[in-house]
């Protein structure tokens, strides 16, 4: 079994159980609506940081990721005694939270696409039949030839 594959089964315990605490045992009305997107553990199994993103009201996310650091950081302590209890380890990591700034680039990435599909399409200079007004479907490519065109092969 390779070095890191413990710690890797280790981050994933820890956020199920992270999610499962957050959800029903922490009452901290400043955590909001938080995700936590992955756990990080250090080869020593010492350190683990918890990455997460949190949703509040259109134009005020850096109050509401402000507020959810400060509860999260609050709910630290509780939260590591809760794992130690839950998770059979030696020694529970410390809990450190960071802001996964990772989303919020993948979705400015995906709103930029969003605009480049939806704006007009630069005319094209070169016109040619296709864009005529009464151009056939033979005409443009984009239906079978016309029986014209059979008689005079």
């Amino acid at each position: 079994m390779s070095q890191g594959s413990r710690p890797d089964r280790v981050a994933d315990q820890i956020r199920g159980e992270l999610a499962n605490l957050l959800a029903r045992e922490v009452h901290d009305p400043g955590i909001g609506f938080v995700t936590l997107t992955r756990v990080q553990v250090s080869p020593d199994l010492q350190l683990a940081r918890v990455f997460y993103t949190a949703l509040g009201p259109t134009g005020d996310e850096a109050k509401t990721r402000r507020n959810s650091g400060r509860a999260l950081e609050r709910a630290a302590p509780f939260l590591r005694r809760r794992i130690g209890s839950r998770l059979r380890l030696r020694r529970v990591p410390e809990l450190t939270f960071i802001y996964d700034e990772s989303i919020a680039g993948q979705d400015r990435i995906e709103q930029l696409l969003n605009e480049l599909h939806t704006a007009p399409a630069p005319p094209d200079s070169a016109s040619g039949p296709s864009e005529r007004e009464g151009a056939s479907e033979s005409e443009r490519g984009w239906g079978p030839a016309s029986s014209d065109d059979d008689e005079q092969h």
